[in-house]
């Protein structure tokens, strides 16, 4: 008796393994990378047949954003259940350890940022994501006032990432020529970043200047701030 082997069943072709493997595309090779011709390579498919699944190329961008923001809310819930702790108690504490959950997902995906900035409509896991931070803040006694100022002032940190004052960009010349002409010009600003320029892998960049240090520092600041705003009106 003979017996005839089985050809591999491939995962067949849906919005989801679209997504996965964008994601994955713009995590390992960079965001310029993704393209429908180059997605469709990866997928063994035809380009064309991954319009069925996502309309072009923004509709793929959105997508993506929505993808990820599903894994941030996914994250902040297995947070919760481990033992987060109690904004009524703590807000500052519950609210510092959600956005360090926040940003363990962003390092992931270090396209993030720049997506999220540039989309005209709000994902709706992300607003989800922002609803928790709004009931935290209530919790901690804010009242909505309070609550909508503190959005603003914590910007992007609560979602896991700053946004830099500038970025010099990979193609910027930092010749020693060019250096010593930056200090005759702005010599206060090229001591400081000669004093505290970091050695942090990328691992731990959002950014020119968003390592993990940077990032806590000024999320904490703010948090105090808020505190004491939040004092003063209680």
């Amino acid at each position: 008796m003979t017996h005839t082997a089985r050809r591999p069943t491939r995962r067949p072709l849906s919005r989801e393994r679209v997504l996965e493997a964008a994601v994955r595309l713009a995590d390992t090779s960079g965001l310029d990378a993704v393209s429908m011709r180059r997605l469709g390579t990866d997928l063994g498919v035809e380009a064309m047949s991954l319009y069925h699944h996502v309309s072009g190329k923004e509709a793929l961008l959105d997508a993506m954003v929505e993808h990820v923001g599903a894994e941030l809310n996914a994250e902040i819930a297995a947070h919760e259940a481990a033992g987060a702790p109690d904004p009524a108690k703590d807000w500052r504490a519950a609210l510092r350890a959600r956005a360090l959950a926040a940003r363990v997902v962003m390092l992931r995906h270090p396209w993030m940022p720049s997506v999220l900035e540039s989309r005209t409509e709000m994902s709706l896991e992300v607003v989800r994501y922002f609803d928790g931070v709004v009931a935290i803040l209530m919790a901690g006694g804010f009242g909505h006032d309070l609550t909508h100022h503190a959005l603003h002032a914590l910007g992007s940190r609560v979602i896991g990432f700053t946004q830099e004052l500038f970025d010099p960009g990979d193609g910027e010349d930092t010749s020693e020529e060019v250096l010593a002409q930056m200090a005759q010009v702005v010599p206060n600003l090229m001591a400081m970043l000669a004093d505290v320029a970091h050695t942090d892998g990328p691992e731990q960049t959002l950014g020119w200047c968003d390592d993990q240090t940077e990032f806590e520092f000024g999320l904490d600041v703010t948090l105090d701030g808020l505190e004491r705003r939040r004092e003063l009106r209680g």
